[in-house]
């Protein structure tokens, strides 16, 4: 299978301090790849420096193409899409004003009408047709997730990377994420999925690392990481679960 992305020992810094070292991994074409691990494992710095946001050292090979030394915007052009922990949505616009902005440089590139798209993250996403008029700062914490994952996919990406989409939901609201976002496999897009939830991200995703102290520690397809003993025991609460 053709790899969307391959990363190889990526590296990034914070002044003297290195807190993600020669980690590797790779994003097959239309599979769900999740990286878990703890807090302060370089989850989240492993997914800005992908995106750009922050320097590094390393390769990134997306579609072919070693992007490394590409500008953001030009990455997003290219089709990679970030939802960050904090979805960063526009408190003070609309839920269909932030959708149209999720496909701004697809406007910008001369793609046309997009009410189809729109109406497509509906049917994805029925609460938030309800809600379409209604300021996003008023949505509760689910329907905001809801609505970064559908500004996201407005941009049509190739490859959608998200950071912490379970992150402070209730677990029914969990359950319906995770949902949409397995539902997102049928679609050809490829997904990088970084959870603390290993359990939730584990049951979705095609194949799995898990990062420790800025180092990829552990790597299989997830079902295989499901009964690996270190993972059940520190990720999954099954102490001796293997026995």
């Amino acid at each position: 299978m053709s790899a969307t992305l391959e990363v190889e020992k990526l590296a990034v810094s914070y002044d003297k301090v290195e807190a993600l070292h020669g980690a590797s991994l790779r994003v097959d074409k239309g599979s769900i790849v999740t990286v878990i691990g703890p807090n302060g494992a370089g989850k989240t710095t492993m997914l800005a420096a992908m995106m750009g946001l922050l320097p590094s050292r390393g390769a990134i090979v997306y579609g072919g193409r070693d992007i490394s030394m590409m500008p953001v915007e030009a990455r997003v052009d290219e089709g990679l899409c970030l939802v960050p922990e904090r979805r960063e949505l526009f408190s003070e616009m609309s839920v269909e004003d932030n959708l149209l902005l999720g496909a701004f440089s697809r406007i910008r590139r001369g793609a046309g009408k997009i009410d189809g798209d729109i109406e497509e993250i509906f049917t994805r996403f029925p609460r938030l047709k309800e809600r379409r008029r209604q300021l996003a700062g008023t949505l509760s914490g689910g329907e905001r997730q809801m609505l970064a994952l559908g500004r996201a996919l407005m941009a049509k990406p190739q490859l959608l990377m998200l950071d912490e989409p379970s992150l402070g939901l209730a677990p029914r609201i969990v359950r319906d994420i995770f949902h949409v976002i397995a539902s997102l496999r049928s679609s050809g897009v490829s997904i990088l999925l970084v959870e603390q939830n290993a359990r939730a991200a584990l049951q979705v995703a095609d194949y799995g690392y898990v990062l420790e102290l800025g180092e990829v520690v552990l790597e299989g397809p997830a079902a295989s990481l499901v009964t690996n003993p270190r993972v059940a025991e520190t990720y999954l609460g099954l102490a001796g679960a293997a026995d």
